[in-house]
């Protein structure tokens, strides 16, 4: 098997990388098929996904049988101002993916996200539920997920939320880096969502790798929490004197809407492959337990 990478770099793009070439992850096992694939990754310095030649030429001359596309534009605030750059990256870019991975019989595994729903409920959302998004970066990545529907007839879209991973900046990193340089750190406690460890993601993708079940995934952390409430256990695992104080959003003015609420559920990952992804506390402190042995 040949397996396509694209956005390598990134902190999910990096981790899938690492799981293959170890055989394993924090989960477990990764089919044997899988460690004993060829592995191509790439980024924007290797192929623009944008252009639908460029792309067309590139992929048709590796010939895999399978592409995961973690490239995205996912500079939330900047995609308001940035609309086209980020429906070219987001939208058109998988398109391009979705058409060439037809033309070759190449399945598409296409990372999409939880901003394509409204951020408005109280239940976690299942993959059939209706989406409508309310910030760009949001209605980018839905037309990316609909351009896959539309062109190829192999595709996973896994939508996943809060992510992070040991490759990369996030949220995770962000906090520790904070929390030592402050006294206190204001965090929001008015957003609720799953954090997801990138080990977890990604070893649930290869799991859908080598098989056929096609469609749409929901594949985020068990259990939900705030902001805040994330922030603080950052904060406490990591042994750093900080404190963590709750705010609203309406306190932090940024160009982008964040969801409210967006709490998935993984439905479709229970009726199929099964549903491993670790409570979030769990994930949570395995990474920060992993990270200061370092």
């Amino acid at each position: 098997m040949k397996i396509l990478i694209t956005g390598a770099k990134g902190q999910l793009g990096t981790q899938i990388i690492n799981i293959i070439k170890s055989g394993k992850s924090e989960l477990g096992n990764v089919p044997a098929e899988i460690v004993a694939s060829e592995i191509i990754g790439i980024d924007v310095q290797e192929l623009d996904i944008t252009n639908l030649e460029a792309t067309r030429d590139y992929i048709g001359a590796v010939k895999p049988d399978v592409v995961v596309n973690c490239a995205a534009y996912t500079n939330v605030d900047a995609c308001e101002t940035n609309e086209d750059i980020a429906f070219k990256v987001n939208a058109i870019g998988p398109r391009n993916l979705a058409i060439v991975c037809e033309e070759l019989g190449a399945k598409l595994i296409h990372i999409s996200t939880d901003y394509v729903f409204s951020g408005v409920g109280s239940k976690a959302l299942k993959e059939y539920d209706l989406t409508g998004p309310v910030s760009v970066y949001g209605k980018t990545k839905l037309a990316g997920e609909e351009f896959v529907k539309q062109f190829s007839s192999k595709y996973f879209i896994v939508r996943t939320a809060w992510l992070y991973g040991y490759n990369g900046n996030n949220f995770v990193y962000t906090m520790m880096k904070l929390g030592k340089e402050k006294e206190f750190i204001d965090v929001v406690n008015d957003q609720r969502g799953n954090p997801t460890n990138a080990e977890d993601l990604a070893h649930h993708i290869l799991k859908l790798v080598g098989t056929e079940e096609y469609g749409t995934y929901h594949c985020t952390g068990s259990g939900e929490c705030t902001w805040y409430d994330f922030a603080k256990k950052i904060i406490e695992l990591s042994g750093i004197d900080c404190e963590i104080r709750p705010c609203t959003s309406e306190q932090f003015v940024r160009p982008a809407k964040r969801p409210e609420f967006s709490s998935l559920d993984n439905m479709m990952l229970r009726c199929t492959v099964g549903d491993e992804m670790r409570d979030w506390e769990v994930a949570i402190k395995e990474f920060i337990d992993n990270i200061q042995k370092k």
